[in-house]
């Protein structure tokens, strides 16, 4: 957006140029833009595009609720002054959202699900503006918004973040008079403690279930709770440990971050976009003793940037459904035009006054523009390489699904890929969504049809002393034909399933490169007499890095480039077939992804070791990673940056999950 460059100020800001203002007049720019879809009550925003998956009042009533959030941000921050008169507009849609004679109401929580969520962002803002909202409510009004929230007490909630918008809602109740259940908010307390994983992350729910939530919502409500309930013994007890928690989790955060700006581009909701940010103000609003606050907003403002200078908002200062600009594929079923709006959470910095620290602070570097890093992310099985050069962070994924070790389900594209990165998507759309290419290890079966990962066990994640990191896992290579019907969340789809050999995977991660170790063991039920399993051995085919561009390019070998950034698989004994997939609108960056393999030309041998080395980086490599064996276990790697590895293979393969040899 150019209206936000006059704001530019690189003394205090020396990477991004942003500062307070640039936030406020992106706000504000959103939010006088949504006014012109308002209804004429103000109760329901109505952003143009189809109805999403529950609905036109559903859409409406987030169009009000997620903006509802930027408003509420903006004015406490700035202690009521209030000059657009956000919270006068906002007070006339909660009165006749509220009002269940309207014809113009909104959903009720206790009508449809999606009504749970909004509502915790409407208490919220309640709770964060009440002396400029909720105390000059007409007490009519405030009966209405009680009665209308009231429905969440002893309601039940899916088990995952979604347990904090019935614990703020009701909490928000209890400070104003209103019906809650003491035993619904302690409960909910408990099994949100269940969420906690090393390191201070947090997954969503049970499953191996790490993205963007585990900073946006995660780590954003325990505090925020812990806020609203100041005084209460409970609140005050947690809090501490809420704090410890997210300033370990920030520590691995900022490391996430690509010079450009972008976020990783890995889970699902994406087209949330900015609301990546709020995990950083979260902590300068908490307190957090690290990171910086001069990081914090680095990373922050640097996550804005990026979209505004990539087309979000668009012309007409709407978010759209896609990355930057619009790409539909990239919601999920549930996703309506009002949905791309909780990015207003990004906003949540403004609620700082101007003279807070996180403003006042000189920004400080990104870890990826202060040197190379390789970082070991335990809870989501992450292993990270940052590179200064191009400002790319990338994540090799041996930890995180969406699922349990031992399920078989098709690989999401958004958390079963083996890599994500800041620079690039994973295939999103097309055939390759569905049956994996990019950043995989599949075996093919008689069709031609790839195999999944999905419930792989997770065998290693450590760091050398040479600062290589590796990880390791294992599964059962399954096929699955996916039951139609069903809503897409995001995450892998049950179905058919019929099971295959088993795969074993080391990743070594130095710089731009990993070099991958796979093996198909052979297993007890495998051994003697030919068996069945034995027979669906079927090629081995290793992805790599989807890279965007702007055309398709023909070539017989395995890498590409698109002019600022290189593709490259380069394939060990064994693997004689290389070439290049193009898949054409298949990512929101760019009209086409080109997608490097290597593959064998028979059935894999069993307990046989294939190695590929993938390239992903902004210099074209003049060479790659050399390996070479010490014996039938001992791998030696040779880095081009002239380090040396020993990877043991078979300490590397004893963790848990190992199938019978």
């Amino acid at each position: 957006m150019r209206m936000l460059r006059e704001f530019d100020d690189l003394r205090l800001s020396p990477h991004t140029g942003w500062t307070r203002n640039h936030w406020a007049a992106l706000a504000d720019h959103l939010l006088l833009s949504a006014r012109r879809y308002a209804s004429a009550s103000h109760a329901r925003v109505s952003f143009p595009g189809p109805p999403g998956g529950y609905g036109p009042d559903v859409d409406a009533l987030e169009g009000f609720a997620r903006t509802f959030l930027a408003a509420g941000f903006r004015v406490a921050g700035e202690d009521g002054r209030d000059p657009l008169g956000l919270m006068e507009w906002y007070a006339q849609g909660l009165a006749t959202g509220t009002d269940p004679r309207s014809p113009e109401r909104w959903v009720r929580l206790d009508e449809h699900g999606q009504a749970k969520v909004e509502a915790a962002s409407i208490a919220l803002v309640l709770h964060l503006t009440r002396p400029w909202l909720w105390d000059r409510l007409d007490p009519i009004v405030q009966e209405q918004v009680v009665d209308y929230l009231a429905p969440a007490v002893g309601a039940d909630y899916p088990p995952i973040n979604w347990i904090w918008f019935q614990i703020v809602v009701e909490q928000f109740l209890a400070s104003v008079g209103g019906p809650f259940e003491r035993k619904d908010i302690e409960e909910g307390l408990a099994f949100t403690d269940g969420f906690a994983r090393e390191n201070g992350w947090y997954a969503d729910g049970a499953e191996r279930a790490y993205d963007h939530y585990a900073g946006w919502a995660l780590q954003f409500y325990p505090l925020m709770w812990s806020e609203m309930a100041a005084g209460d013994p409970a609140a005050d007890s947690r809090r501490p440990l809420y704090l410890e928690r997210l300033e370990r989790y920030l520590g691995d955060a900022v490391h996430l971050v690509g010079a450009d700006g972008s976020p990783l581009v890995q889970g699902r909701s994406l087209i949330y976009r900015f609301a990546a940010a709020t995990q950083f103000w979260t902590g300068a609003r908490a307190g957090t003793a690290t990171p910086a606050p001069g990081l914090l907003r680095r990373a922050a403002s640097g996550i804005a940037r990026h979209f505004t200078e990539r087309g979000a908002p668009d012309e007409d200062g709407v978010l759209t459904s896609g990355w930057h600009g619009a790409w539909p594929p990239l919601a999920q079923s549930y996703s309506g035009p009002g949905s791309p709006y909780w990015a207003a959470k990004g906003f949540f910095g403004l609620s700082l006054p101007a003279d807070h620290p996180v403003w006042t602070a000189v920004e400080e570097p990104l870890p990826v523009e202060s040197g190379d890093y390789h970082r070991v992310v335990r809870a989501p099985g992450w292993l990270v390489s940052g590179t200064r050069t191009d400002g790319v962070v990338r994540v090799i994924n041996h930890g995180t699904d969406h699922s349990h070790p031992g399920t078989h389900l098709t690989d999401s594209p958004l958390y079963a890929r083996l890599g994500y990165s800041t620079a690039t998507t994973p295939v999103l759309a097309g055939a390759h969504a569905a049956n994996p290419l990019d950043q995989s290890v599949v075996l093919l079966d008689e069709g031609g049809r790839p195999s999944h990962r999905t419930g792989f066990e997770t065998l290693l994640l450590d760091r050398l002393p040479s600062g290589t990191v590796i990880g390791a896992s294992r599964w059962q290579a399954h096929w699955v034909t996916a039951e139609s019907g069903h809503p897409d969340h995001g995450y892998g789809r049950a179905g058919t399933v019929r099971l295959g050999p088993w795969i074993d995977l080391i990743s070594a991660v130095r710089g731009p490169w990993e070099v991958r170790l796979i093996r198909l063991p052979v297993t007890g039920a495998e051994r003697g007499p030919l068996s069945a399993r034995a027979v669906e051995r079927g090629p081995l085919r290793v992805g790599g890095w989807p890279l965007p561009a702007p055309e398709p390019v023909q070539t017989d070998t395995a890498a590409v480039s698109n002019g600022t950034l290189h593709s490259r698989v380069v394939a060990g004994p064994g693997l004689d077939l290389c070439g290049v997939v193009a898949a054409e609108d298949s990512s929101p960056l760019a009209p086409w992804t080109l997608i490097p393999w290597c593959a064998t030309t028979t059935p894999a041998l069993p307990d046989t070791w294939y190695d590929v080395a993938v390239f992903l980086g902004g210099q074209e490599p003049d060479r790659a990673p050399v390996l070479s064996w010490d014996g039938p276990a001992l791998a030696r790697v040779a880095w081009p940056d002239g380090t040396d590895d020993l990877l043991d293979t078979a300490a590397a393969l004893s963790g848990p999950g190992t199938p019978p040899l």
